[in-house]
């Protein structure tokens, strides 16, 4: 499979605006008001993982799972392989802990279900509800690449269909019983919470993936330093969507003009960021395809699960450096990914591929 190394280098910067927007509470007093405006749409580094997943997914696996139930499982084994692990140890250790989840687990956590509702998306590792939107996608994706090679209208049919469907489920729900649990429901939080608000960032990601695909040599941008000016101009976005906020307390993308432009906009320029960063070779591209950038980026999704939540909260009970402790928490998801995550989703996919060949 082609690699996409200057791409895992764009993981890490994504992690660290993540990092950023949720430690930008430190520094609020410090900031300018409109540097502070722009740290407050960070948050929007997981729209970027969004768009990049949907890119590598469709890339990476066409529509081959959608074939057979088999390929289905297996593609479905190697995704939850992907992001499970981690967790799960970080959740165990997390309920075990007397000072945090004091043993009171629950299966929602665990299957990732609390993400689908409001009530409960943040149980546990407050940041797992985009481990859900991931799944979902990772559920949904090998049918819309499907109906993308079909037709285009399919294709968007199918999304509006997906949105309707999770918005329909949603609101009847709310009419029974299961409505203090709040699943898919209100309006605001499937918009900013489940898949339906962020399928436009994996569905770009997907058609930048089938253009890709489509043809043989894709050509560089004809744009001068494409790469750098396209990375900058996703931070012009945030400003702008920045501008929506009723106060520093406030983001831009809670407020539709701004949640458009995120979806729209923001990612429509990853997506042409992507392009560039894999026809044209820059600086920029070098420096995201460097190894210590390649390694951050492999390891930025165990960052992602404990920048925040119990393992920085436990680390910070023991010591806290000017740093937010950074640099400490990416040392250890260095370390958590050479030594537990790499090695596992190696294991598991061998298993896969030495089954499959033994099928044939």
């Amino acid at each position: 499979m082609k690699k996409f190394d200057a791409l895992t280098g764009i993981r890490a910067i994504a992690a660290c605006m993540v990092f950023l927007y949720h430690n930008r509470k430190y520094w609020r007093d410090q900031l300018h008001p409109e540097l502070l405006r722009l740290i407050n749409e960070m948050n929007t580094g997981v729209s970027l993982f969004f768009v990049l997943s949907g890119f590598l997914i469709a890339y990476t696996y066409q529509s081959k799972p959608a074939a057979s139930l088999k390929d289905y499982s297996r593609y479905l084994l190697q995704r939850v392989a992907r992001i499970y692990l981690i967790y799960v140890l970080i959740l165990i250790a997390y309920y075990c802990d007397p000072g945090f989840g004091k043993g009171e687990a629950t299966w929602l956590t665990f299957s990732l279900v609390h993400g689908l509702s409001s009530q409960y998306n943040l149980y546990g590792l407050g940041q797992a509800w985009s481990l859900t939107v991931e799944m979902c996608f990772y559920i949904m994706a090998p049918f819309m690449v499907l109906w993308l090679q079909k037709s285009r209208w399919l294709f968007v049919l199918g999304i509006v269909l997906i949105v309707l469907t999770m918005a329909g489920i949603g609101y009847s729900l709310d009419h029974t019983s299961l409505r203090k649990d709040h699943f898919l429901w209100p309006l605001d939080f499937l918009a900013n919470g489940t898949l339906a608000g962020y399928i436009a960032e994996f569905s770009i990601g997907i058609l930048l993936a089938a253009y890709l695909r489509s043809v043989e040599t894709p050509k560089p941008l004809k744009l001068k330093n494409s790469s750098i000016l396209l990375f900058l101009a996703l931070f012009a976005w945030l400003y702008f969507i920045g501008l929506f906020q009723s106060n520093v307390y406030d983001h831009g993308t809670a407020h539709w003009p701004g949640k458009l432009m995120l979806s729209i906009g923001f990612s429509s320029t990853a997506a042409l960021l992507f392009y560039s960063l894999i026809t044209t070779d820059s600086w920029f591209s070098r420096f995201l395809s460097s190894k210590p950038m390649i390694l951050l980026g492999n390891a930025s999704f165990v960052f992602y699960l404990v920048h925040i939540s119990y393992v920085n909260l436990k680390i910070r009970s023991w010591f806290l450096l000017p740093d937010r402790n950074f640099v400490v928490l990416w040392l250890l998801s260095i370390v958590l990914y050479l030594f537990i995550e790499k090695p596992f989703y190696g294991f598991v996919r061998k298993r896969i591929k030495n089954e499959t060949a033994g099928s044939n």
